[in-house]
Parts: structure tokens; sequence; C-alpha cells
């Protein structure tokens, strides 16, 4: 079995103030740190997973620049067999469209049983990727994706549905699966872990080797733009109750009466 997990490097930006540059169209990357996208590690750790129970061969997939690299090591320090790094110049500025046919350029004419992509990305938050991906490669996808087995070329997935409800759905393979976070616990990748995959050759497909008219990708063939970004509006702060323990409960009772808790 051969699975394809696309993943992406994201910024992280959960202990940071976000701060917009000057033309509002996107956060000031200044002293960033950036990672592997969350729902993406789930991804990786099921197929991981299906390589040590099913013997799948895992192949980690990403578009990006030159740092991008640094996710697809870590996803082969996690288990993946391989790793291919799909990037060119022309691909900068794409958009969820962009992103899913250049996927699925590197994706129709190589063996794939199963496609797996997080369900969201944490930078643009849209989940439309593995979507278009799947209708692309004409396979059958199962979205939100929350546990996960194989048997005898057909799947047999949890995933989430309107309500906050699951349900259990089996699909014949070929087929794409978007990630929900808890699907598993991804493993821990140690240091020696990364070392040991630190001289392994990625290699780098570009526009032109994927045979992609370069029309079709890039910032120039977008099919959503983004006009401008804005920050939420801050509410009021929190208030601090003071006091020993009984002044503090009696205080946050009256509050929980005086807005309607109970």
């Amino acid at each position: 079995m051969e699975i394809i997990v696309c993943i992406k490097r994201v910024p992280d930006v959960s202990e940071i103030e976000v701060e917009l540059d000057r033309e509002r169209r996107s956060i000031v990357a200044t002293d960033l740190d950036y990672d592997v996208n969350e729902w993406d590690n789930f991804a990786i750790e099921a197929a991981v997973r299906l390589k040590e129970t099913r013997g799948a061969r895992v192949t980690a997939m990403t578009v990006g620049d030159e740092d991008s690299e640094e996710v697809l090591r870590r996803a082969l320090a996690m288990g993946a067999d391989d790793a291919v790094h799909l990037m060119d110049p022309e691909f900068e500025g794409s958009d969820a469209w962009g992103i899913a046919t250049i996927l699925h350029h590197a994706i129709a004419d190589r063996p794939h049983d199963l496609v797996l992509t997080g369900a969201i990305s944490a930078d643009q938050a849209r989940g439309q990727v593995g979507g278009m991906l799947a209708a692309m490669l004409d396979i059958p996808m199962i979205a939100l994706a929350t546990d996960l087995s194989v048997e005898d070329g057909t799947a047999t997935v949890r995933h989430e549905v309107e309500g906050g409800l699951e349900r259990v759905e089996q699909v014949d393979l070929p087929a794409l699966l978007t990630v929900q976070t808890g699907m598993n616990e991804p493993r821990y990748v140690s240091i020696r872990g990364i070392r040991k995959v630190a001289r392994t050759e990625i290699p780098v497909l570009t526009a032109a080797e994927l045979g992609l008219d370069p029309a079709t990708i890039g910032a120039g063939a977008v099919r959503v733009s983004e006009e401008g970004l804005s920050l939420p509006t801050r509410g009021e702060g929190a208030e601090i109750l003071s006091g020993n323990d009984d002044e503090v409960i009696a205080g946050l009772v009256e509050r929980l009466h005086q807005q309607g808790g109970f």
C-alpha cells in the first residue's frame, strides 16, 4: 500500500502578539517560529502507523520554498520512507486551487492507495486543498477523519459530521482523507531522529518537471485573492477576583447571577 501525506510549513503564532504589515495583507514574519502544520502531524502519524501494521510505504510531500525542507525531514524522522519537495518560484502566491493543481501533477502518475492531508492549515484555515485535490485525482474523499483502519483495499473511517456527531464510513481505495486533530498521539521526534535523516537526499520537482503550465499556478492565476486583513477587536479585560477562597467563590457566584449564568 502506497500512502502520500501532503504537509505544510506554517508559522506558530500561539505565543506571540500578531502584527500586520503596512499594507495589511499579511502578518509580520519577523522572529516567527515555524513548524509542520498541527493537523498534518496527525496525518503523518496515521500513515506511519499503517506502515507499521500493514506494511505501507509512506511518502511525505510539500509545496514550499527552501525552508519547507525542514518539515519533510521531520516527517522522515517520524517514519516516512520518502519525501518530495515541490519547489519553484512559479509556485509563489498560489491559492488553494493552485496548490491542489501542483500536488495533483505530482501525485497523479505516482502510485497512491491513500492520500492524507490535514483538515485545515493553521495559517489559512480554509480547508480547501484536500477536496480540490481529491476531485482532480478523481478519487473519493472523506473529511475530518478521527479514526482510520485499512483492510483488503477498504478503509474504515470515523469522521466528524454536523452537530458535533461522528459517523463511520467505508471507502474503497484509492481515496483521500483530511485528518482532524486528535486522531492519534503523534510520536515525539528526537534530536537524534532528526540528525539521522539530516543527510537524506530529498528530490526537488519544479513546474517544468511536473509538466505544469505557469499560467495555471502562482499569483497570476489565483481565483481567490485577499483584499486585506484585520485583527479582531479586543474585548474588555478579565476581572481578577481577590480575597480568600470563600470570598472569591461568593464573588464569582454573584457575577454569574448578574450575567444570567444560572
